[in-house]
């Protein structure tokens, strides 16, 4: 395999894909049901905690289908990167078209406007976010090295959640209302469809990951297949876990500090703290995980802030301004960890899959998971909206102690309840970096497999015993080419440095110590 990775400047330009698309993501998260569609669209909480749910349903088949797309694609060679440019116009547009408030006094009239343009925002997005996620197991093949790309696109998701938050002030300097919310709008979706572009302009792809030998089964097989997969329940179960817990606190912390507090301009300075504690946090959380593996450093994060979500309850008006903020800041250190491990963790998901199926199913994973984090900030904004309807929300009111109880409760304890039980699943999540070394040992040895029957030219061949672990029963000798790759012909690694005792995946292996050069040259 080629060797080629992105340099610093190139990660952060990639970095840029997420930024657009946490733009979009948390600005309907944190802003749009909860305020946009309430106080200046005019729509009842429990109608606009509605819309993204139908936008959710709508993405239950587009994501995993474009993610499916992306694997089969193959235009001029690519199978990822021409949906950036694909996608990049409507995506904009459809965001800005998102924020204008049209003359309708039906409240029914108005769900189905904003519940249609949610959806096309839904569809443009995706075209750009599962095959943008899809080539980072591809551009990044190492398991520390996914952690450090991930770690650049999770600097840019969370410029994104900040320009998601400086939205609302940049509609009010524009005038504020109708006209003020449309104006910038169309500013940020100008913004929101540019980086495709230079993302990609330096993004890459590898040709061997391109598959032609396999028979991709039907759309629903793929996804059942996947589902079954073990390990990515696992994963599922942590990352949707931490995805509830931070789309109920940018939902509902904009209420926490204007209604419970008291202190509404209290909450982009939260926010700011909250993030920039994030971004700082990322180099260190890299820095853990180098030392210890990546589930590990998820499951502490998710003890950090699940204790700071904890101490949130007890914060009331009278205590000092400062220890909100302290609160704020910890959580936002914990949160940096629960965010980025679950997409550095994926691709190890996928080279497992790829040794159980043959082929390289990384647009089918990352739809689904993009999918699955979609549908839970929908779910979660939809409860807290619902709960605080049931419970006599009135907007610019003085509200009942009842409802107080209940934005306090959504801020904070709701969150660090799906954090423990995202601890409770990371600890039985079973890809450490000792059994993903184990995989890429037999994915290389079956990329030497394959190469040598295929005949394929080397300059250096060898002869190793490949056993029933490796998938096809077959016990046979057969040449492994020395200056091959895991998934053609090129072995990235000696294999001398693998852990081979004991490997349930490589165990049908012989030993590199036994491995015979025949030192052979083919033509």
């Amino acid at each position: 395999m080629s060797e080629r990775r992105l340099g610093p400047a190139s990660r952060a330009i990639y970095a840029l894909g997420d930024m657009s698309t946490n733009t979009a993501l948390s600005t309907l998260t944190m802003i749009y049901a909860t305020f946009f569609l309430t106080q200046v669209a005019g729509l009842r909480p429990v109608l606009a905690g509605a819309v993204p749910l139908v936008g959710r349903f709508v993405d239950a088949i587009s994501d995993p289908l474009i993610g499916r797309l992306s694997d089969r694609t193959n235009l001029g060679g690519a199978r990822r990167r021409p949906y950036f440019l694909m996608g990049a116009v409507p995506f904009g547009l459809s965001f800005a078209m998102l924020w204008t408030v049209p003359d309708f006094e039906s409240q029914l009239a108005l769900f189905v406007y904003y519940a249609v343009l949610y959806s096309l925002v839904s569809i443009a997005s995706t075209l750009c976010s599962v095959p943008y996620l899809a080539l980072i197991p591809e551009m990044a093949t190492d398991y520390d090295d996914r952690t450090s790309l991930n770690t650049y696109r999770s600097v840019g998701a969370t410029l994104g959640i900040f320009c998601a938050i400086g939205m609302r002030g940049f509609a009010d300097s524009l005038g504020g209302g109708a006209e003020g919310w449309a104006l910038a709008a169309v500013i940020y979706g100008f913004g929101i469809a540019l980086p495709w572009l230079w993302v990609y302009r330096v993004s890459f792809e590898r040709p061997e990951f391109r598959r032609t030998e396999v028979a991709s089964p039907p759309l629903l097989s793929s996804l059942l297949s996947a589902l079954r997969n073990r390990s990515f329940a696992r994963l599922v179960s942590l990352y949707i876990c931490g995805r509830l817990a931070m789309d109920l606190v940018g939902a509902m912390l904009i209420l926490y500090f204007t209604y419970w507090l008291g202190r509404t301009e209290d909450f982009e300075v939260a926010m700011l703290v909250f993030l920039l504690a994030a971004m700082f946090g990322l180099p260190f959380w890299f820095w853990f995980s180098k030392r210890v593996d990546k589930k590990r450093t998820f499951m502490v994060g998710s003890l950090l802030w699940t204790a700071t979500q904890l101490s949130l309850f007890l914060v009331s008006p009278e205590w000092p301004r400062w220890v909100g903020f302290a609160g704020v800041l910890f959580a936002g250190f914990g949160f940096a960890a629960v965010d980025i491990m679950p997409w550095s963790m994926v691709g190890d998901v996928i080279d497992e899959d790829d040794l159980e199926t043959g082929e390289r199913r990384e647009g089918l994973y990352n739809g689904l998971l993009m999918f699955l984090r979609k549908l839970a900030g929908a779910l979660a904004v939809f409860l807290a909206l619902a709960l605080l309807d049931f419970s006599g929300f009135q907007d610019g009111q003085e509200q009942s102690a009842s409802v107080l109880m209940m934005i306090r409760v959504l801020a904070s304890l709701g969150p660090a309840i799906f954090l423990f039980i995202g601890f409770l699943a990371a600890i039985r999540y079973p890809l450490t970096r000792e059994r993903h070394a184990e995989l890429l040992a037999a994915l290389e040895a079956r990329g030497a497999r394959r190469c040598c029957r295929a005949d394929a030219a080397t300059t250096s061949l060898c002869t190793v015993q490949l056993g029933n672990s490796l998938g096809d029963g077959s016990g046979d000798l057969v040449g492994g080419c020395g200056a091959g790759d895991r998934f053609g012909c090129r072995l990235r690694q000696p294999l001398a440095a693998v852990q081979w005792r004991d490997s349930p995946f490589v165990s049908g292996v012989e030993h590199p110590d036994r491995i015979r050069s025949s030192g052979d040259q083919r033509d």
